[in-house]
């Protein structure tokens, strides 16, 4: 029912930028603004861990304290894509960063909550 397709990984030093998109498509009749997005990330040997979300219509957003007011997250419904600008990155942002979709749910942290996932794209930060 929901495709997604991460995408703008890649190796940047540390203090750099990158900016992910997850390309959002969904099966006839549904649409992306009824979807909660959420990103995730994981680093080598360790687990899962919330890194943002967003919900349905954009109003409110949350930061894990890891990537407060350095990460933004942001969605277009219009072109059913979601974003994630990495900003002031440190060599622990290493990663693959996976975009997530619900459609309900009440802890946006939770891995668990997400019902579609994308393949991920990997960050990685040199020192």
């Amino acid at each position: 029912q929901v495709q997604l397709i991460e995408s703008g990984g890649g190796l940047v030093q540390a203090g750099g930028s990158l900016r992910l998109s997850c390309a959002v498509s969904l099966a006839s009749g549904r649409t992306f603004s009824r979807y909660g997005m959420g990103w995730f990330r994981q680093a080598p040997g360790k687990e899962r861990e919330f890194v943002a979300a967003i919900t349905q219509i954009g109003i409110s957003t949350y930061y894990s304290d890891s990537v407060k007011g350095r990460f933004t997250i942001s969605r277009d419904n219009a072109k059913n894509t979601l974003t994630l600008q990495l900003n002031s990155l440190k060599p622990e942002d290493t990663a693959i960063y996976y975009c997530a979709a619900r459609e309900y749910g009440s802890r946006w942290s939770r891995s668990d909550e997400y019902d579609y996932w994308g393949q991920g794209t990997q960050v990685t930060v040199s020192s």
